[in-house]
């Protein structure tokens, strides 16, 4: 155990950070030592940004407002790669490694680098090579000065069963479709391009009905493109802008084909769940980071509470979950580096991914939101006052289980792979390198017994199934390290 390594996010992540890319991220870590922090961390008590939807004369803008000082964080890691890097490396490991980092300090600031990522990817596999012609190379700048990307699926009535919720329509009008909707929790309000999920005109109300759209900021003639009713005053992340927006006879450009729609959204939403994998095991460091330092400061009954027996053994046990989240969060981004090109129909190894990120997506989350609950408590006192770090992480975790999928839509994700692709079988496959033999085989056994039952009870008794499935793909995997 090597409590004083969490101080660093690359020193913990070691072995998994290759030559390439070892000088960007010490001299971005070095960065947010310096400078960042302190920024962070004014941004996060400035609150809920402001929205300024007139200019002095009447003229429509939806400017958000922040301070300088949040803009020169923010290229930080625009610049050191976090989107032109996968295109010119052909290779997602320094994305998520540029995000890893930026979650260490500022859990909020990595969501507009994952859903920027998560635009341009479907752009570069889907988008005709004029719609290609006309945004890649604004989103591929080096310099910072890119154009950012979002991705808006959920409305009003939930994110989960976007087949039924989604209400936004398209129409098409030859090159172009224009859409009309509204859609409630938008992550990265005000990016230059989006892509959103909506329904063409008599497409069945059905995932399968869905479609997916490239929406620019600013029309062809200059106008805005989409406006934003209001900003979401959030309890965390307020380092990433999240608002209402408002499609009216909006441009948009249609990715791929209709009927495939459904595939598309949940591909940008398996980069984005892997970026929240990330996130997690990040803050999740953090947590237990600053707790071990508070631990070596605070003294009670006459000697620091680090060297007290109980709190010891908490440290030693964290640090062990900390490192199976760690071997669940790269196995997660190994996978999809190998399946990110694909598309439908996917091989068994894109299932593979699937239920890892989804066993992953759970596992970290839960633990981010554990850990900090656990510095906090480890601070006592001083560990619910806003003018500490140890509330603001249990606040920036709070909302890590909700991104990209609930806890329950994991579960049910799982389970339906497992069901139709088998994925389980090979997973466990994956593990048996590293398994108990004996103990892989009962897990095989009992995932197979569960698979059996009766529909309803397949799925009311999966919670126990899940999570041990997690639990030991996690510990499995943490053997390589």
């Amino acid at each position: 155990m090597n409590l004083e390594s969490l101080s660093s996010p690359n020193t913990f992540l070691g072995p998994l950070i290759d030559d390439a890319i070892a000088p960007t991220l010490h001299e971005y870590e070095s960065w947010w030592l310096a400078e960042g922090m302190q920024i962070s961390a004014a941004v996060d008590r400035a609150g809920t940004p402001w929205l300024r939807m007139f200019d002095e004369v009447g003229n429509r803008t939806d400017e958000i407002l922040y301070p300088s000082e949040y803009w020169k964080m923010l290229k930080q890691g625009y610049q050191a790669g976090a989107i032109w890097r996968p295109f010119a490396d052909d290779s997602l490991r320094a994305h998520y490694l540029i995000d890893y980092v930026t979650c260490f300090f500022d859990a909020g600031l990595a969501c507009p680098y994952i859903v920027s990522l998560s635009t341009t990817v479907p752009l570069t596999k889907y988008g005709a090579p004029e719609l290609q012609d006309r945004f890649l190379h604004h989103l591929l700048r080096r310099d910072g000065s890119n154009w950012q990307g979002a991705t808006w699926m959920t409305e009003a009535k939930g994110g989960s069963d976007l087949g039924a919720t989604v209400e936004t329509s398209a129409r098409n009008e030859g090159e172009r479709w224009i859409l009309n909707g509204d859609k409630y929790f938008a992550s990265n309000a005000g990016a230059e391009l989006a892509i959103v999920a909506a329904r063409p005109a008599g497409a069945p109300q059905t995932p399968r009905g869905l479609a997916l759209f490239l929406v620019p900021r600013r029309r062809a003639d200059g106008r805005l493109n989409y406006f934003i009713r209001r900003l979401k005053n959030k309890i965390g992340t307020r380092s990433v802008p999240t608002g209402e927006v408002e499609l009216r006879d909006s441009e948009a450009y249609l990715l791929g084909q209709p009927e495939s729609g459904i595939y598309l959204i949940l591909e940008s939403l398996n980069l984005s769940r892997v970026g929240n994998i990330a996130g997690s095991v990040a803050l999740a460091q953090r947590a237990l980071s600053d707790a071990f330092a508070f631990a070596q400061k605070r003294v009670a009954f006459g000697k620091p509470i680090v060297e007290h027996p109980l709190l010891q053994q908490q440290f030693r046990e964290r640090y062990e979950h900390l490192v199976h989240a760690r071997a669940l969060m790269w196995q997660a981004i190994e996978l999809l580096d190998e399946v990110w090109k694909e598309r439908p129909p996917y091989s068994d190894r894109y299932h593979t991914f699937r239920l890892v990120a989804h066993l992953a997506k759970f596992w970290t989350a839960e633990l981010a939101v554990q850990f900090a609950k656990w510095n906090m408590e480890v601070h006592a006192g001083a560990g619910v006052l806003a003018e500490h770090s140890a509330e603001r992480w249990l606040r920036d975790a709070m909302i890590l289980p909700i991104w990209e999928g609930t806890p329950h839509r994991q579960m049910l994700d799982a389970l339906e792979v497992m069901e139709r692709k088998g994925a389980h079988r090979s997973l466990l496959e994956l593990l048996a390198p590293h398994a108990d033999p004996r103990e892989l085989a009962e897990v095989r056994a009992r995932i197979e017994a569960h698979l059996q039952l009766p529909a309803e009870k397949r799925e009311a008794h999966i919670e126990k199934v899940f999570i041990d499935l997690a639990t030991f793909t996690a510990r499995s995997l943490a053997k390589e390290f």
